[in-house]
């Protein structure tokens, strides 16, 4: 009886600071967007001698034109605040043409700005249900980067889909060799990049057919090591003038497509150079698109700065800057970018049950850099490499889980190094965790351990261990 009043014992009050959701916005607008139109209701005070506030609605058209016209109505009216849903991408055309008219705009996810359930549910319900979350402050903008960092992210985006479509055009390259009999991909490790499968191909696709002579068009460690094998691999090919004409074909888009991807990492370079927020800074104090990139550099450029960190070279850096922009104001803090990006998970507590939640989908391009340069780190001799290994080797853990956690490692790195500009990246070495262990500690739980086996054990430390 007294384990049960222990148990229901009544705990200690709790004060916990939590936002004021008072009116915050005296006159705001809610839109309701959808793919040719939007119902836009605008919130206003009481007109004279009324308790209610108003609600003016109203259908605009998707059109640039319309939508400047209601971006003059809104801010003749004075409006301090508008929201709207994240549908697709239709809220683009609204959030840009009201963001340069000076407008303060806010893109707000959807699982917040969701009508409750039992209310009626019309496209004016929904405006009007936006701007009464607005006026009254609950809810959260979603981030969306400046226009400088928006234009980067069409890059960057873009290489992801072409590097994705180069990809699919090396598998059906290959899925076209097994159907020729042709077991190349049997001796060489991968179509992409290897000059000798390259060679190989363009001499079938011109007609050459003899194994031996193929194979003699090895390259560097294939000619020295493993021409049987690829002449073993091109004996018996069935390799045709219609498997030739598909050969030709996909090798020029693949041509097409790296031309393409060069043109698009020049032009993410030039881009990144004029944006100021990420010149470096000389020791003298001059700043500039060239600054910065000396050994005494008071600041290294944004790209630079997080090329140190192992994994994330340049391209990467590029990339992720596209996606989190410069200004880390817009994260307070470390974890906060990290919960953004889709690598932390959620809580899951109700009453005594506390369940391990599902991380968030998040940003999925930054997630993937992250988790992406965490396994590049995996190979290389530093902190990072070796807590990644050490979290693949742990029992339940695996490669999935370490990249994960070296991904949330990297992207507090970067957080970091973009929140100081000043920062430089100072890896802390393989051995850190052996140099932080308790020697003490595992010591006891040895000695403890043999002891219980039956064993007497005296423990010394060795001078040269001391």
């Amino acid at each position: 009886m007294a384990a049960r009043k222990q148990k229901h014992r009544r705990m200690s009050a709790q004060v916990v600071e939590d936002e004021d959701y008072q009116l915050r916005y005296e006159i705001v607008a809610g839109i309701d967007v959808a793919k040719e139109s939007a119902v836009v209701c605008v919130r206003m005070p009481p007109a004279a001698g009324r308790v209610h506030r108003r609600s003016h609605l109203q259908t605009v058209p998707a059109t640039v034109p319309a939508i400047t016209e209601l971006a003059a109505e809104l801010t003749a009216a004075g409006v301090q605040m508008v929201s709207m849903e994240a549908t697709s991408d239709y809220w683009r055309v609204w959030f840009a043409v009201l963001e340069e008219a000076g407008l303060a705009v806010q893109l707000v996810n959807s699982s917040q700005a969701r009508n409750l359930p039992g209310r009626p549910k019309t496209d004016k319900e929904d405006a009007r249900w936006i701007a009464r979350l607005t006026e009254m402050g609950m809810l959260r903008s979603s981030f969306v980067p400046p226009p400088e960092i928006r234009a980067l992210r069409v890059y960057t985006r873009h290489i992801w889909d072409l590097t994705a479509d180069r990809t699919r055009y090396w598998q059906r390259l290959e899925k076209l060799l097994e159907d020729a009999l042709c077991k190349l991909t049997s001796v060489v490790s991968k179509l992409a990049g290897h000059q000798t499968a390259r060679a190989v191909i363009e001499a079938m696709i011109a007609g050459e057919r003899d194994p031996r002579v193929l194979a003699a068009l090895g390259r560097g460690k294939m000619r020295s090591d493993k021409l049987p094998a690829l002449a073993e691999a091109l004996s018996g090919m069935r390799f045709g003038p219609q498997h030739a004409h598909a050969a030709a074909s996909l090798l020029r888009a693949i041509d097409l497509l790296e031309a393409e991807l060069r043109d698009l990492q020049e032009r993410v370079t030039a881009h990144l150079a004029a944006i100021p927020a990420s010149w470096g800074v000389d020791a003298d104090g001059v700043t500039g698109p060239e600054a910065g990139r000396a050994s005494d550099a008071a600041v290294l450029p944004a790209a630079d700065r997080l090329d140190e960190i192992p994994g994330l070279g340049r391209e990467a850096a590029a990339a992720l800057i596209a996606e989190i922009g410069l200004d880390m104001r817009r994260f307070p803090t470390p974890e906060a970018l990290v919960s953004w990006a889709g690598l932390t998970p959620t809580a899951r507590q109700s009453g005594p049950r506390k369940g391990r939640g599902k991380k968030g989908r998040g940003n999925t391009y930054a997630k993937r850099i992250a988790v992406l340069a965490a396994h590049a780190a995996a190979n290389t001799d530093t902190f990072l490499g070796e807590r990644f290994r050490r979290l693949a080797a742990r029992p339940g853990g695996g490669r999935k889980k370490a990249g994960c956690a070296v991904g949330r490692s990297i992207l507090v790195i970067v957080w970091h190094l973009l929140n100081d500009p000043a920062a430089r990246y100072r890896d802390l070495g393989p051995d850190w965790h052996a140099r932080h262990t308790d020697r003490s500690r595992k010591a006891r739980n040895a000695q403890r351990q043999l002891e219980a086996l039956g064993y007497d054990v005296i423990i010394t430390l060795r001078e040269d261990a001391a």
